[in-house]
């Protein structure tokens, strides 16, 4: 859909989007870029796509509709050939019991392919606008399974066994089924929401599997003999080395799948069977997620809210590698992000690209580590500094000698929980009084599969589980279990749990009383077609954030334990990481299973 840039400006002005200054601004921009306006309104935060479009579709009376991809029937979807509905970036959602054809596109201003499209499905046609990136998601519902696409695709390529180390030129083409069957396993894997692809070599086959939501499931099993020719189409790709194959290489490239970017990290590794390739992917197209949207709330986000607006101090976030840590920092520093900042990172790698931050990649071959990069961007007059990771003491000293200094900073720390991370820093060699008058609070987190809200099943807990829950929770304790039930009260107020679910699904009504659990939930055994038959879709974090109150600093300065520093902060209303888990599973957030499988080592 392609707006002229007058009626761009009328529909800004008369939806009160922009200012004459911004508008003016937006002209200097789009005749230095060469750009259209339209983009340039979107891409600058001004409006989204999404309002962009329902603003074109009130001005030319369309109807705007917000598809949901996953929901449209594959048979009508199929009315229209696909080639045709790429063609004219249209889609069938709909067919109403009168025979009406409900069409989405793109452009429906788009004569030509309405005539043509009208010879398809006859004069019922309704016609809707819907977003150029929705209508791509609704095209890939064309594709179907990906072992019966792959299985086309490899037994296409009539190859004849070849020795381990030849690879023929023509395997790597770009319209080669080896190139084709890298392309499937991308998009397959953007397509399960999947965070890493892993191509490992076995005695007598190539195995791909995807971790979603944080486990790895098996996707499919290829040839043998495909092995070597698909990991040096990926090392094209990649632009990395195709004839070294006895040591570990890293690289990076980005596709464009459904209207979103994304980058795709690959690292390979020498096995015993050949080479091992994972590919790490990260949506560049993706917005910042607020604290609330990650699953923050009640004093936990108060806590948060008030350290990341002071003048000047350290936050800190802790947890195992995959928590989560870098998109909460990135939803911290997408929040702070003003122009009247100077925001400066330094990461390993670069994950999120935050627009008008400086961000720095860490590079040991130059010598830019991260010490090495922080004292750099000190010289660089920032108000805010992100440390990707505390890994040594010359790294830990610099970021609170940046805090003693007037810098807001931000970094991230493997340690179990946030009460271990102040000893922690103290076993880095830094002053106790250092770290108890610069640290603000630190986070512990981790990511908890997310229960299908299709699927999702309320069940009365069994004695055994009740007996269970009461041993780790202390809800036999009518004290506790009363400060369950409030909060829980407290998360219902603040959104969490609240959807549009009815019937049994619904998390309206409280899953506590003040003495007893009414009810947990639980995923459906064998799932649903909406969470591909596995009973949980996406995740959530569950969270704990400590405030370095003067009680604590008082800890710190006489070197406390962990256990004395959470005790303390539990006295003084931190809610742990298994507590906040407990509450979002009451809500039909999670299962009782899938915290406990988190925390076990909290």
């Amino acid at each position: 859909m392609r707006i002229s840039d007058k009626l761009v400006e009328k529909l800004l002005i008369d939806a009160g989007k922009v200012k004459s200054d911004q508008l003016e601004s937006l002209r200097e921009q789009e005749e230095a870029e060469k750009r259209p306006l339209q983009d340039l309104a979107i891409n600058n935060g001004i409006v989204s796509e999404k309002e962009m479009t329902e603003l074109y579709a009130k001005e030319i009376d369309v109807p705007f509709v917000e598809l949901k991809p996953k929901e449209i029937k594959r048979e009508i979807l199929r009315l229209i050939p696909e080639r045709i509905a790429r063609q004219y970036a249209a889609v069938l959602f709909d067919v109403q019991d009168d025979g009406s054809k409900m069409l989405a596109m793109e452009d429906p201003d788009d004569i030509q392919a309405l005539s043509f499209l009208k010879k398809q499905l006859g004069d019922a046609i309704k016609v809707h606008i819907a977003t150029r990136s929705v209508i791509q998601s609704s095209l890939d519902q064309y594709r179907g399974n990906i072992g019966n696409e792959l299985t086309k695709v490899v037994s296409d390529e009539e190859v004849e066994e070849v020795e381990e180390d030849e690879v023929d030129e023509e395997d790597l083409a770009e319209d080669s089924p080896i190139a084709q069957t890298v392309n499937l396993l991308i998009e397959y894997a953007i397509r399960s929401s999947a965070s890493d692809i892993h191509i490992e070599p076995r005695e007598n086959h190539v195995v791909v599997r995807y971790r979603v939501d944080g486990v790895l499931r098996e996707a499919n099993k290829l040839p043998k003999r495909v092995q070597n020719a698909l990991v040096s189409r990926i090392k094209i790709l990649a632009n990395l080395k195709i004839d070294e194959r006895r040591a570990p290489q890293d690289g990076r490239f980005k596709i464009q799948v459904g209207g979103d970017v994304f980058a795709l990290r690959v690292s390979t590794l020498p096995i015993s069977e050949g080479e091992k390739v994972v590919m790490r992917i990260l949506n560049e197209s993706g917005k910042p997620i607020t604290l609330e949207e990650l699953g923050y709330w009640g004093h936990s986000l108060d806590l948060l809210n008030k350290a990341i607006t002071q003048p000047h101090g350290m936050t800190l976030v802790t947890g195992p590698t995959g928590s989560g840590k870098s998109t909460s920092l990135f939803s911290v520093l997408s929040k702070l992000n003003k122009p009247s900042v100077n925001i400066s990172t330094i990461e390993d790698p670069v994950e999120y690209k935050i627009p008008g931050a400086n961000q720095t990649q860490v590079n040991p071959k130059a010598n830019m580590t991260f010490a090495a990069g922080l004292r750099a961007l000190l010289r660089q007059d920032p108000n805010i500094i992100m440390v990707g990771e505390i890994r040594d003491s010359e790294t830990a000293g610099l970021g609170v000698q940046a805090a003693l200094t007037g810098h807001l900073v931000f970094a991230t720390l493997h340690t179990n929980n946030a009460a271990t991370c102040l000893p922690r820093m103290l076993d880095m060699g830094l002053e106790p009084f250092l770290i108890a008058s610069t640290v603000r609070a630190v986070v512990g987190q981790r990511l908890v599969r997310r229960l299908c809200v299709d699927c999702r099943e309320p069940a009365s807990p069994e004695a055994a589980e009740k007996k269970k829950i009461d041993d780790i929770f202390g809800t036999d304790d009518g004290a506790t279990m009363k400060k369950v039930h409030e909060l829980e009260e407290k998360a219902l107020e603040d959104g969490i749990g609240q959807d549009n679910t009815k019937g049994k699904n619904s998390t309206s009504e409280l899953s506590t009383t003040e003495s007893s659990i009414k009810q947990l939930w639980k995923p459906h055994d064998g799932g649903c077609d909406s969470c591909g038959n596995i009973g949980y879709k996406g995740r959530i974090g569950i969270y704990e954030v400590l405030n370095n109150s003067q009680t604590i600093q008082k800890l710190i300065v006489s070197n406390a334990t962990s256990d004395d520093i959470q005790e303390q902060a539990v006295k003084e209303g931190m809610i742990t990481m298994q507590i906040d888990g407990f509450i979002k599973a009451l809500r039909g957030q999670t299962s009782i299973e899938e915290i406990l499988r988190v925390t076990a080592e909290a």
